[in-house]
């Protein structure tokens, strides 16, 4: 597996309202594009910064697994996104190594992304998602 870059930084809040208007008045950061992930139970905000980007994300259902993480934890980093050349073989490899995996399929994602989710039990608590990019 190549790990290009970190894409994201995902970010669970009650509300996008909160967050864009925490960014905007914080850091002057205006959002970039707003997209609902009706798989995911979720809206998102993405707000880019130099090569990553922060993606804030609302529950569209308290039953989601943004809802269920803001119920649990409250707001604040939900996930870490590793942009990789090849999602398909990235799932594959982590699969073959036995590691625990919450999608062994990857499936669309925000911006048409192709997305998997590693189970936070591999990596210390952290909720980790391999990405490829739909223009690949």
């Amino acid at each position: 597996m190549k790990i290009l870059r970190i894409s994201h930084l995902g970010i669970a809040s009650p509300t996008l309202a909160e967050a864009m208007e925490r960014l905007d008045r914080i850091f002057g950061l205006k959002q970039e594009h707003i997209e609902e992930v009706a798989d995911q139970k979720v809206r998102t905000a993405f707000y880019p910064i130099g090569e990553s980007t922060l993606e804030y994300l609302e529950s569209t259902d308290p039953e989601g697994p943004v809802g269920k993480f803001l119920e649990k934890k409250g707001p604040g980093i939900h996930h870490l996104a590793f942009e990789v050349d090849d999602v398909d073989a990235a799932v594959q490899e982590l699969l073959d190594k036995g590691i625990r995996m919450i999608d062994k399929v990857p499936r669309k994602g925000a911006h048409g992304n192709r997305i998997a989710f590693i189970h936070p039990a591999e990596t210390g608590g952290v909720l980790i998602e391999v990405c490829q990019p739909e223009k690949h």
